[in-house]
């Protein structure tokens, strides 16, 4: 049987991963791509139900994606459009708004959201979904962390971003981990090019998945480095780098 399928636009692999965790219990095929370039002839290759992407993009933006979208039309319905990105100000979404984005999350989001943005796109031209669970229902977890082993941030946490599913946050946490030796051999390159831009781009997604896991403080460290990588400030670059790096190998 031939599933929905769904694109994802996303450069940041642990972002990715959360949203691929997340979505795993549904009915779709979930198709990745890191840049707008992929993203176009994606569709023109396959038959998508939803795109979900990502603003801060390497090269072309999310901005940029939709544009093409809007002069570059599929065939058939037009394909929905999801933003989730932790860029949405007020001035951000009245310019989504403005070029008829369908739906906007704001990273982190929980995977709840997630699970009913895509149900909600499938249902727009599908008439029936008797197989798939209830929109919103959380799939139920099999196993639990004693409290005790959690710290007052992660709890929060699971409860906020993963709806409750410990098993879910540790699987996800688990690919983070993995995933953090490459952010730190990327960041310590931006750094010694002081390539700003890509310094900029991975603090952005560093923020959100420190944020989901549950580490609300260097989370604001990485928006920190964000911030001072926009303002060309090299030498704050640099020592908010250093902090973030030291946290991230200690993990």
């Amino acid at each position: 049987m031939n599933l929905p399928r769904v694109l994802l636009v996303e450069d940041d692999a642990s972002i990715a991963r959360f949203v691929q965790l997340a979505l795993e219990e549904l009915p779709i095929e979930l198709v990745t791509c890191t840049n707008v370039g992929d993203a176009m002839q994606a569709l023109k290759a396959l038959h998508t139900r939803l795109i979900i992407t990502d603003l801060m993009l390497p090269g072309e933006s999310g901005i940029d994606l939709v544009q093409r979208l809007l002069h570059e039309p599929s065939p058939g319905h037009p394909i929905p459009v999801a933003v989730f990105s932790a860029g949405l100000n007020p001035a951000v979404r009245d310019q989504l708004s403005a070029m008829k984005v369908w739906r906007m999350l704001s990273k982190p989001t929980s995977v709840l959201e997630l699970e009913t943005c895509v149900r909600d796109a499938l249902a727009l031209t599908m008439t029936s979904m008797a197989d798939a669970p209830p929109c919103g229902t959380p799939t139920p977890a099999t196993q639990t962390i004693p409290a005790a082993a959690r710290t007052e941030t992660e709890a929060e946490a699971i409860a906020t971003h993963f709806a409750g599913d410990e098993l879910l946050f540790k699987a996800y946490r688990a690919s983070c981990l993995q995933q953090f030796p490459a952010d730190i051999r990327q960041g310590d390159a931006a750094c010694a090019a002081q390539d700003l831009p890509a310094l900029r781009r991975l603090a952005h997604s560093l923020a959100t998945v420190l944020l989901t896991l549950g580490y609300p403080k260097q989370s604001m460290w990485a928006r920190q480095l964000e911030n001072a990588a926009a303002q060309l400030a090299v030498d704050q670059c640099l020592d908010h780098w250093s902090k973030l790096r030291a946290f991230l190998t200690q993990l």
